[in-house]
């Protein structure tokens, strides 16, 4: 009943795979391990001594997320949705609106946010952006349901 093949060598085979596969783990550890570590020098949260080169205020980029990184194309999404909202408002005052004797067209606030409401719930927000891209002008910084149902809003394209 004896065999040549000593009883011990099956596990060798079995111990060499494992001791392979602890040491593909290992280095994948201390690979991800140094990435960490090289991330958290350039993370100004971190603790670490490095520090990234800041942008100061004037040069390119201030203010500004990376080019490529998901924040970036975050914001590019939300300028075209505001963008798509005001095209919206617009189009509403034209349709409720009345020309006055500069032909142009204006709507008084109750009237635009009575209307306004069912489509968003963002009206004085999309209004004062309007504004702020030379789209429509109104009196006063700021709109309030009821008291200032009054005001006229008049688009100025």
């Amino acid at each position: 009943m004896e065999t040549d093949e000593a009883p011990g060598q099956p596990n060798d085979d079995r111990a060499e795979t494992c001791t392979v596969s602890v040491k593909g783990l290992t280095e994948n550890w201390q690979k991800w391990s140094n990435d960490h570590c090289e991330y958290q020098k350039h993370n100004p949260f971190s603790n670490g001594k490095v520090t990234p080169p800041q942008i100061q205020p004037g040069q390119e980029g201030y203010g500004r997320p990376l080019e490529g990184s998901k924040t970036e194309q975050r914001g590019k999404d939300a300028n075209s949705h505001i963008s798509r909202e005001v095209t919206e408002l617009c189009q509403v005052i034209r349709e409720i609106g009345a020309s006055g004797d500069d032909s142009r067209v204006s709507v008084q606030f109750g009237t635009l946010f009575e209307r306004y409401v069912n489509i968003s719930n963002k009206l004085v927000g999309v209004l004062l952006r309007a504004r702020k891209q030379g789209l429509l002008n109104f009196e006063g910084e700021m709109l309030w349901q009821g008291r200032d149902d009054g005001v006229l809003i008049t688009l100025l394209q």
